[in-house]
């Protein structure tokens, strides 16, 4: 069985900064593109950023030049470094892996369970 567990999220001022962090663990053969998700209240979940395994990022364009997406392939983590938070980053963020299960021999997507941010003064 596969899991992807968040680091805690948390309450954030204007212009703080935060790290979060995701590892998968499990029946793992292989991870490919990790990401981070994100959904406020009353909106569509939306792609923040994502790497592949050979390290190649895409941002949103609202996160462009604020968050850093990295990864540790060794550990199958992935990290967000989230500067100059604003209120409208406020939302539930999610962890995305897609990975092939060792067991079952399959790909799929998995995610985290999601973790809170809240940027707030």
């Amino acid at each position: 069985q596969v899991q992807l567990v968040e680091s805690e999220g948390g309450l954030v001022q204007p212009g703080g900064s935060l790290r979060l962090s995701c590892a998968a663990s499990g029946s793992i053969l292989r991870v490919n593109a990790m990401g981070w998700y994100r959904q406020a209240p009353g909106k569509q979940r939306e792609l923040v950023a994502a790497i592949t395994s050979g390290g190649n990022t895409n941002y949103a364009d609202s996160v462009k030049g604020r968050f850093t997406i990295s990864r540790d392939s060794a550990k199958n983590s992935v990290y967000l470094q989230m500067n100059s938070l604003k209120p409208e980053d406020t939302a539930v963020y999610y962890c995305n892996a897609d990975l092939w299960d060792r067991t079952r021999v399959t790909r799929g997507a998995y995610w985290g369970q999601g973790t809170q941010v809240t940027v707030s003064s």
